[in-house]
């Protein structure tokens, strides 16, 4: 059973359950732009050009395993175990570079994107990007898309504590935009990035476009969409005007 609302009304799905909503926070690769298979074209290119695994191209399995979602030490870490962590890292910086070349002509806003913004910005919620992405990174993607102005706060794993899974990142643009867990939900397409976010006591939104429904799910995702036209989501949100409304009301 769903927890209560605000209103006491036990029957709400989960994200209606943030009202009154104060803040709405989004992950960047993967949720905002479907920018895996950019990342992916650029580690396979590198991977390559040092000969790793015989020269085979690694695969799409292999990259949702090892290296989708995670922050960069523990993406070096699962490709280079034997390596020492500075000459991973290194490795990370030189595929970053790369990526970005890729991103300036290829990265696209995932379907409905523009949408789903508008949404947040006529009700005056609060936002923030929360990535592992380097900030270099994020700032690209987030002006490519054309959300500068958007975003009022930019969270990067890298730059906190610990990155996600750890729920870090979440807390940190909680606190950041001045709202709480309680009245805040995220999207998020990774189960790293909603494990990290329902840690810091927040329902996720799994947008899948490129990892498994079921690891979504595992992680603890309240909602799965495919992307931001889907009635799903549409209905989530619809759910959310209606008991913002009932609270109006109540408290008129």
């Amino acid at each position: 059973m769903a927890a209560p609302t605000a209103n006491g009304n036990p029957t709400v799905s989960s994200l209606a359950t943030t009202v009154p909503v104060q803040a709405v926070l989004f992950d960047i690769d993967g949720t905002l732009c479907d920018s895996d298979p950019l990342h992916h074209v650029a580690f396979q290119e590198l991977l390559l050009e040092i000969g790793y695994n015989n020269g085979v191209p690694i695969d799409d399995e292999f990259f949702i395993k090892n290296i989708a979602g995670r922050s960069d030490v523990e993406a070096a870490q699962n490709l280079f175990p034997d390596w020492d962590l500075e000459k991973g890292l290194k490795f990370l910086d030189e595929k970053e570079a790369k990526y970005r070349s890729l991103a300036k002509e290829r990265l696209e806003p995932v379907k409905g994107l523009g949408k789903a913004v508008q949404w947040v910005k006529d009700h005056g919620y609060k936002r923030a990007a929360v990535t592992n992405a380097p900030r270099i990174n994020a700032e690209l993607m987030i002006s490519l898309l054309g959300l500068s102005d958007f975003f009022q706060a930019i969270i990067i794993g890298g730059e906190c504590e610990q990155p996600k899974p750890a729920p870090y990142p979440y807390l940190k643009a909680i606190k950041e935009l001045e709202v709480s867990a309680e009245h805040t939900f995220i999207f998020e397409d990774s189960a790293s990035g909603i494990r990290a976010g329902v840690a810091a006591g927040m329902p996720a939104v799994a947008v899948a476009t490129r990892n498994p429904e079921k690891s979504l799910l595992e992680a603890g995702a309240s909602l799965l969409i495919k992307d931001y036209e889907d009635p799903k989501l549409w209905a989530a949100l619809e759910e959310i005007d209606r008991e913002e409304a009932k609270l109006k009301k109540a408290s008129a």
